[in-house]
């Protein structure tokens, strides 16, 4: 049967060790072939999946937060935060979570989010007493709020899934996105005066005052307005509103705080076109892979399998987060989007669940997977910026993944959290 040779391929490249989205496309284009569905549709199938308004905002966010980045702004972000807070207990551990949730409003991405800020972040945490593992720990937990709250390259992925508003989903994002910081923020304080971290260090102290600070991070501190507001208040779409934040972090860049030269920009270009490039490229093949299945009949089988096992609501949401977390801990958030949203849509639409309210309780569970071992990406990359083993910030970020788990529960049983702001914007 075509339907399940495609499930058998896919999971023994994975096995193998190839990447996802290599493994996604081979296992979609075998079966396209096999199953004589025409291979001529490959080449259509690959540009229709990525020819879509609404994804051309991936390429300009990650452009627009790697510009950001590189001009300095996250140095001038930080040092608000830390006149605002202070240097003493766990006003470090605060400062963090504050700095790392506004730069989620600006990148978009947890992995982004924990390089651009783990270099600041984690060497000022150690000077204050806190322990180095627990700091990369924070770092990583505090980024994976960045697919949460808007603007979020997985809520864009989603919403062009299911066929929704970007916009509508991004503002769904920003209650549950404050309330996991939150849950985070009580798990870092509770760490932190159970270990009596933290002092006061002249190393840290801002050399300016607060007011100073104010003015130095304004322009950077006007990218999340600017952006949100334009697309809160009907001046553009997502879409444009990414575009937008590119000119005006160039803008801020090279003419008011004058950091960026031309081979800073080109740098940035470059980097930021891999990274779009990556994505793009797994979004091209889940979406071949996704057509496969449905044309093959795998996504009617499995969605009348699920609907047969739906009767209890309650269990079988308890069912859907089990799965989503531990795909989460194995795969990356856009593939997953693909190999289960086909099937979980008309599951979904037959039990009348809230598609806003679904993507975000969906997205949170990948979130928390980005902090999940094995894979859990923004480990690594905290481990990679902090020098310190994996295995030591694995058992440091125990806390916040038990306070993440608590702000999935809260969130999947009080479905009005994710309602409330669409509701009031939109509907």
């Amino acid at each position: 049967m075509p339907h399940w040779a495609l499930i058998a391929i896919f999971a023994l490249l994975l096995i193998l060790r190839v990447p996802v989205g290599v493994a996604l496309g081979a296992a979609a284009v075998f079966v396209i072939w096999q199953a004589d569905l025409g291979v001529g549709i490959v080449s259509f199938n690959f540009q229709a999946g990525i020819a879509n308004f609404p994804l051309l905002a991936i390429p300009f966010f990650i452009l627009a937060g790697a510009i950001m980045d590189r001009a300095g702004i996250a140095q001038r972000i930080v040092a608000l935060a830390m006149a605002m807070f202070g240097q003493r207990g766990s006003s470090a551990a605060i400062t963090t979570l504050v700095v790392a949730m506004f730069w989620g409003a600006v990148s978009g991405s947890g992995p982004a989010t924990v390089a651009a800020l783990g270099p600041i972040l984690i060497p000022m945490m150690t000077r204050q007493g806190y322990g180095r593992p627990f700091g990369g720990a924070l770092v990583a937990a505090a980024s994976e709020v960045s697919i949460i709250i808007p603007p979020s390259i997985a809520f864009i992925i989603y919403a062009t899934i299911v066929s929704g508003s970007v916009a509508e989903q991004f503002v769904a994002g920003i209650i549950p996105g404050m309330l996991t910081g939150l849950l985070l923020g009580v798990a870092a304080i509770i760490t932190v005066r159970m270990r009596g971290w933290g002092r006061t260090d002249a190393s840290d102290t801002p050399p300016r005052g607060t007011a100073r600070a104010v003015r130095d991070a304004f322009w950077g501190l006007m990218t999340p307005v600017i952006i949100l507001g334009g697309i809160y208040g009907g001046l553009f779409t997502p879409t444009e509103a990414a575009a937008v934040g590119v000119f005006w972090a160039l803008f801020v860049g090279v003419f008011i705080y004058r950091s960026l030269g031309w081979r800073d920009i080109h740098a940035t270009l470059v980097s930021s076109a891999v990274s779009s490039g990556v994505i793009l490229l797994i979004v091209a093949w889940a979406g071949l892979f996704a057509w496969a299945a449905d044309t093959v009949g795998l996504v009617d089988t499995l969605s009348n399998a699920l609907l047969s096992i739906a009767d209890n609501g309650a269990w079988f949401l308890l069912l859907l987060n089990l799965m989503w977390l531990v795909l989460g801990m194995l795969m990356d958030a856009i593939s997953i989007y693909y190999l289960t949203l086909p099937v979980l849509i008309p599951v979904m639409q037959q039990l009348g669940w809230d598609p806003v309210w679904f993507g975000v309780m969906m997205t949170l569970n990948l979130a928390i997977g980005q902090i999940t071992p094995p894979v859990a990406v923004n480990l690594f990359v905290s481990a990679r910026v902090s020098g310190e083993p994996i295995e030591r910030i694995w058992v440091a970020i125990v806390p916040f993944l038990l306070a993440s788990l608590v702000a999935l529960a809260l969130i999947t049983c009080l479905p009005w959290l994710s309602q409330i702001l669409p509701e009031l914007f939109y509907r």
